[in-house]
């Protein structure tokens, strides 16, 4: 019985390296108006709690993998916590969410790199992915070297 509730419990394991969807640029319009352009990215500010949405990428042909959105955030004065959130649109099924609480930055902090992570089974293929950045209780935030890309999973 154990080694059927670990067997539940693991993580898949890699069938390949990872592959690029889609890599954004300061040169890539964001869907939300940033505040300003940075140099190789974007700048959003808010008083409040509000979810900024960045890029939406049609899919097709993807499953059984670990689809990833990763970026690099520099923060200042972030009350509540800032952090990626992606959404993945299943035909049939509707929309499902990954998002990054478990790493949300706040206060004021140089870059570093964050990333959020979405499991498709077997027969789970997104048409549509969006991506988004979450901003709650007001700061303001940095972003660049936005990139999406999957990991085919055994």
């Amino acid at each position: 019985m154990i080694q059927w509730l670990k067997s539940l419990l693991k993580t898949p394991e890699p069938a390949g390296p990872p592959r690029t969807i889609r890599t954004f640029g300061a040169s890539d319009q964001t869907i939300s108006r940033a505040s300003s352009a940075d140099q190789d990215g974007w700048v959003f500010e808010t008083t409040g709690d509000q979810t900024f949405r960045l890029f939406e990428v049609p899919l097709s042909g993807i499953e059984q993998c670990r689809v990833i959105y990763r970026a690099k955030l520099k923060t200042e004065k972030v009350q509540g916590g800032a952090y990626l959130e992606m959404w993945c649109r299943l035909p049939g099924s509707g929309e499902f969410f990954s998002k990054g609480f478990h790493h949300a930055v706040k206060g004021t902090n140089d870059w570093a790199t964050y990333e959020t992570p979405f499991y498709l089974k077997r027969g789970q293929q997104p048409d549509l992915v969006k991506l988004n950045l979450v901003i709650e209780g007001g700061g303001k935030v940095r972003i660049k070297e936005a990139e999406l890309f999957y990991i085919p999973l055994k």
